[in-house]
């Protein structure tokens, strides 16, 4: 039985080394595809991620296109010389990717143009005055352009495109309806290669009036000032927003049409264009594959610690039915050697009571003296039959709570001489010794203090050598507490083995204990201890002795 136990529990600890092993691979497995997927996800945001560096970076050109630029508007054609330089200061100091504004100050009338104009029908615009302004330009090259002087520099031809767009949208106005905001500023704004010219709208009815120009002769012959200015754009000024540091290890600007022929597999690459009037240059990403491994394994730790974590409780898991079954089947052998030796301990004195009655039944007659002896065999047997049952009862009572104390006066000294009458009556060759000190009376359970007396008298009894079976026994009171001391001079008990002393059915294994040992005896005493609301501990030496000490409280 034991044989089939046993295999069945190495069938279950192979069922948990598999299940260990399993889980280990694919613990192992997970942490691969993790990886993968890590390293995946971040290629996959080195694509995309782009798009939020380029939208960081733009953002100051956006919001010069979308915000500053209609500023001009409030002025309405109105800008001189100096209203337009302090302008021009304020972006030239606001957007750095400004290089250089050239200010057009232009007037539209109803009466053509000679030079420096263009002219459609009787509606003409022209150039007044032409300004320069920038960091890099020299203070002699403000004044481009002025009426009836000649041009200084370059620039005249970016009035031309814009004009002829301008004169384009008012030859095709729709007089009865509003125009949008949307095809306005579409219409007075022209984006080219790193350059923004932008004419100040005018108010809907000057619109209608400019329409009725390019056809009709107007008596009042009107003239309206209109404001032009040409914004010069240096891409390479866009200060680069790195959002993603530790994605992107260089960004840098570089023509639409740069193609790097060096670019080796160590490097991962990108682009997006930067558009609008930068459109013919790109924004240029680079990573080393090393730089990039540190932003894949800060993505793929936490992934990897939750696997770890859940691994972590499966493991634990696995640990804690092999030890529910480890100790089960410690508790199983504890039992089945506690049933073996009880049945033992049973079936010895139920055999001799056997045997005794078998020759009083065969037996003719007897003699007094064989009446005597088998008299006195049956009740010996029967005594240890009783002793051994009450103890079971005894035990399974106090576990279970089903007792009460009984509490007496006691006097020490007294109950330890009675005792030690019945150790020298039952082992002759016991050498038992007392010493009492602090008190000579207590309140307790004499039968319960017996019982735990007689338990520890033979539990130093049995595990002694032949020549030192003996016994001291030491009781004091220690501040209001009554403390018991038993100390033998028997083989002692291994360090190891201490802390399983106390458990039921827990035998050391020595030569000793071979037979007659249920396990209980120990178990016994401290049940009995805490009973009786107390403290029970020992201290060993191996081949030295051993010695329990037991604190009660001092009732009197």
């Amino acid at each position: 039985m034991v044989s089939q136990k046993d295999s069945g529990y190495r069938k279950n600890f192979s069922l948990i080394v598999t299940f260990i092993g399993l889980i280990s691979v694919v613990f192992i497995l997970s942490l691969f595809l993790a990886f993968n997927f890590s390293k995946k996800n971040i290629e996959n945001d080195f694509v995309s991620a782009k798009a939020n560096v380029l939208e960081e970076s733009i953002k100051p050109y956006n919001d010069f296109f979308l915000n500053k630029l209609p500023e001009i508007s409030f002025y309405n054609g109105y800008l001189d010389s100096a209203s337009a330089s302090k302008f021009t200061d304020t972006i030239l100091m606001q957007y750095p990717f400004v290089s250089r504004v050239t200010f057009y100050d232009t007037e539209v009338k109803n009466e053509r143009y000679e030079d420096h104009g263009i002219n459609l029908g009787d509606f003409a615009i022209g150039m007044k005055n032409v300004y320069q302004f920038g960091k890099s330009v020299h203070k002699d090259s403000v004044r481009l352009f002025g009426q009836n002087e000649a041009v200084k520099g370059a620039g005249l031809e970016d009035f031309n495109p814009v004009t002829l767009k301008l004169i384009n949208f008012i030859q095709k106005l729709d007089t009865t309806k509003v125009p949008t905001q949307e095809d306005l500023f579409s219409n007075f704004t022209d984006i080219r290669h790193n350059r923004i010219d932008y004419f100040n709208i005018p108010s809907f009815e000057i619109l209608k009036v400019y329409k009725r120009m390019i056809s009709t002769k107007l008596e009042t012959e009107p003239v309206y000032q209109q404001d032009m200015l040409s914004f010069e754009l240096d891409p390479n000024k866009i200060k680069i927003k790195n959002t993603r540091p530790l994605l992107y290890q260089n960004i840098r600007i570089e023509p639409i049409t740069y193609d790097p022929i060096d670019t080796t597999s160590e490097y991962i690459t990108g682009e997006i264009t930067l558009g609008g009037p930068f459109s013919d240059y790109k924004l240029y990403f680079t990573s080393s594959r090393d730089f990039v491994k540190k932003e894949i394994f800060s993505f793929f730790w936490p992934i990897a610690a939750l696997l770890l974590l859940f691994y972590g409780v499966l493991v634990l898991v696995a640990f804690l039915i092999y030890r529910n079954l480890n100790i089960n089947h410690k508790m199983f052998k504890l039992q089945y050697d506690f049933v073996t030796n009880l049945t033992h301990e049973f079936k010895t004195p139920v055999s001799v009571i056997k045997i005794a009655g078998n020759n009083i039944k065969s037996a003719t007659s007897l003699s007094e003296k064989e009446q005597k002896l088998y008299g006195k065999i049956l009740d010996e047997e029967a005594d240890k039959l009783n002793g051994l049952m009450n103890k079971l009862l005894a035990f399974t009572q106090i576990e279970n709570k089903a007792i009460t104390l009984n509490k007496d006066s006691v006097t020490i000294e007294d109950f330890i001489e009675s005792s030690l009458d019945a150790y020298a009556l039952k082992y002759p060759d016991f050498e038992v010794s007392y010493e009492v000190s602090g008190f000579k009376t207590f309140i307790t359970d004499p039968v319960l203090l017996g019982s735990l007396f007689d338990n520890l008298a033979e539990n130093a009894y049995k595990y002694s050598p032949v020549n030192k079976k003996k016994l001291h026994i030491t009781a004091r009171m220690i501040k209001d507490r009554i403390v018991l001391r038993f100390r033998d001079e028997g083989i002692g008990i291994p360090s190891s083995e201490i802390n399983n002393i106390f458990k039921k059915f827990y035998r050391i294994q020595n030569r000793y204990n071979q037979n007659g040992s249920v396990g209980l005896g120990l178990a016994f005493c401290k049940e009995l201890v805490n009973f009786m609301n107390g403290e029970i501990s020992v201290k060993s030496v191996v081949d030295k002795g051993t010695e329990f000490k037991i604190v009660l409280p001092y009732n009197n």
